[in-house]
């Protein structure tokens, strides 16, 4: 019985802990023949190609994928040498 209320109260709290996945996204789909469907989770060309050729489908662009943004540029500038002291 208290085990049962544990679980009851528990669960509830323990998922509020859980963050949700982030969709990831890569830049090929695998169509598949027949509309078996799609996949589009191939990092490259070849890749996909290679689960699509055996279904008898095509891989395409996947119009939904963002590539990653560059990392920002440091706006901070190097220092220049100083010049030599004079005697």
């Amino acid at each position: 019985m208290f085990l049962l209320a544990g679980l009851a109260l528990g669960f509830p709290l323990a998922a509020g802990f859980v963050t949700p996945a982030g969709a990831v996204e890569y830049p090929w789909c695998a169509n598949f023949a027949d509309g078996a469907g799609a996949n589009c989770g191939f990092m490259t060309y070849d890749e996909c190609m290679l689960t699509a050729r055996g279904t008898g489908g095509y891989c395409a662009e996947n119009t939904m994928y963002t590539p990653p943004a560059a990392a920002a540029r440091s706006r901070h500038t190097a220092r220049k040498p100083r010049p030599p002291k004079k005697q």
